[in-house]
């Protein structure tokens, strides 16, 4: 049920409801346009970062795998774009598998060999499992949070522009999980990450 739904069950009309629905919108949330991703990874919208100095506007049609962007892109796309595709030996904070093993209390366990996960090869790939985001990071380390975005319980947070984002209203949180905007002031659980290389573990 969306917002406008509710307010309108519990008989709000005209011009109050109006007001409602307005009466949330923050200065800083004039800076994001939810960001709509299709089930094939494609993605559409406009989407304003004032924090990074990167400015995306139009629409992205077909495989794509984020990468490193900085300056200001308008227009339409239409293709594949390839990210930074780094190797297990480029990725910070790797333990040895001893040490992962004695890791109690996971989450998660993701097998990096695999092909299913091989987005997570790529800086700015993220997959979903299990209700958690995992990604690699511009910083070559992989992160992972909840899918669920304390805006609204809605699971559609994903990882974009090097902070996560749910793409249901453009709720913003930094990689520590703290809110960017006033739909994510309240904030998103993150997890630790440990890898060996070859297996990730969230706990």
């Amino acid at each position: 049920m969306t917002r406008y739904e509710f307010l309108k069950s519990l008989g709000f009309s005209g011009g109050a409801l109006m007001a409602l629905l307005t009466s949330c919108v923050r200065e800083d949330d004039k800076y994001v346009n939810a960001l709509t991703v299709a089930p094939d990874g494609s993605t559409t919208g406009t989407t304003t970062t004032g924090t990074t100095g990167t400015t995306t506007t139009g629409t992205t049609t077909g495989t794509t795998t984020t990468g490193t962007t900085t300056g200001t892109t308008t227009g339409t796309t239409t293709g594949t774009t390839t990210g930074t595709t780094t190797t297990t030996s480029n990725v910070s904070g790797i333990i040895t598998t001893e040490e992962l093993n004695k890791i109690t209390s996971t989450k998660l366990k993701i097998d990096l060999t695999s092909t299913t996960y091989a987005k997570l090869k790529t800086v700015g790939g993220y997959t979903v499992v299990s209700n958690i985001v995992v990604a690699l990071s511009k910083a070559n380390t992989y992160i992972a949070a909840t899918v669920t975005c304390s805006h609204e319980p809605k699971k559609q947070v994903i990882y974009y522009n090097n902070e996560w984002y749910c793409t249901a209203h453009g709720a913003r949180f930094s990689l520590t999980g703290a809110g960017l905007n006033s739909n994510g002031r309240a904030g998103l659980t993150v997890y630790k990450v440990a890898t060996d290389g070859k297996t990730l573990v969230v706990y």
